[in-house]
């Protein structure tokens, strides 16, 4: 069987899902022991939008996204011990313990967030874009939203200052085909999202999000244009969350049927069918990754129960950005 890329990717495209997949299953158990408390969106189902992007960007790229922030945020670098820590409520959190859920944060990892207001992120990601272009280096910023997020006037506006000022964006809809409850046929009479671009000469696309490879793709087109002057692009990756919108959504609004199709279409196992038709590992070599997910999981858990409370000296801290906060110009 033929492949596109490497065996070494396929590796680390298995290892990545799996570890976003077994990080969000141990979430949903810790919530259900009320070990992790308040607003809980699990990424269960489209890890395919964090392994595929991570293969076609550089780490010095931006990512900001909205509150289901979890899988991008461990993709992009912070460890499974902040990102637990911090759904405890945990000093040693990304965020300090005073984010939560849906607040995650790393200016060293470029992970600009997790945002709790449908669509603000989108705003704010080209102005992050603005500032790179403004400091004339080849940084790309990587905007991702959902597709309730897509019916917000902060969307229209934005698009059409980034063309204006052709920033180095690329505006992803995370298309999981359910704004909360409510499906994209009920909410637009354009169920094509990506044609909202062509309002503003913008390039926009439609992407299988179940397939690492076919995000890798688009996603590499579309930052290669951004980091050589082209401008923005929109691509709607279609996916599907496996779970509800949040932890109290019990997810009664879709039938079992079309969630055992998608099902069918699962990212992870889609990427081992690849590595074991291409002997690529072995059968040893997977558990030897099934078992090391397990471990950073467990560690991650324990490192936010042993973990300290922040102190309420902090309450006050972390409101504005430092001096030294690198996207302030003097």
């Amino acid at each position: 069987m033929q492949t596109l890329f490497s065996k070494e990717t396929y590796l680390y495209w298995y290892e990545l899902m799996l570890l976003l997949r077994k990080f969000e299953e141990k979430t949903g158990q810790l919530y259900g022991m009320q070990k992790i408390r308040g607003f809980c969106h699990l990424y269960i189902g489209q890890e395919a939008l964090a392994a595929g992007l991570m293969t076609a960007i550089r780490p010095t790229d931006n990512v900001i996204t909205a509150y289901r922030d979890h899988g991008l945020a461990i993709a992009k670098g912070i460890s499974a011990k902040e990102c637990m820590a911090e759904l405890y409520g945990k000093a040693t959190g990304c965020t300090k313990g005073k984010g939560g859920s849906m607040h995650f944060f790393s200016n060293e990892k470029r992970f600009f967030g997790g945002h709790g207001i449908v669509g603000a992120q989108i705003g704010v990601g080209a102005g992050i874009a603005f500032s790179d272009n403004y400091l004339n280096n080849d940084n790309v910023t990587i905007c991702y939203f959902g597709d309730g997020a897509a019916r917000q006037g902060i969307l229209h506006e934005t698009f059409n200052m980034a063309v204006l000022w052709n920033l180095p964006i690329v505006f992803i809809c995370e298309n999981n085909q359910y704004a909360m409850g409510t499906s994209v046929e009920r909410t637009s009479k354009a169920a094509d999202l990506y044609r909202l671009a062509d309002a503003y000469d913008m390039p926009g696309d439609s992407v299988d999000g179940m397939s690492c490879e076919e995000v890798h793709k688009a996603m590499e087109r579309a930052v290669k244009r951004a980091r050589e002057k082209g401008g923005p692009t929109f691509l709607e990756i279609n996916t599907y969350r496996f779970r509800g919108h949040s932890m109290s959504d019990p997810a009664k609004y879709r039938t079992k049927e079309e969630l055992e199709e998608y099902k069918e279409k699962d990212p992870i196992n889609q990427v081992l069918n690849t590595i074991m038709a291409n002997n690529f590992a072995t059968e040893a070599d997977i558990e030897a990754i099934n078992e090391k997910v397990r471990q950073e999981v467990e560690e991650a858990v324990q490192f936010a129960e042993e973990s300290p409370y922040p102190d309420a000296s902090e309450l006050f801290k972390d409101i504005y950005a430092q001096e030294d906060y690198p996207y302030i110009v003097d």
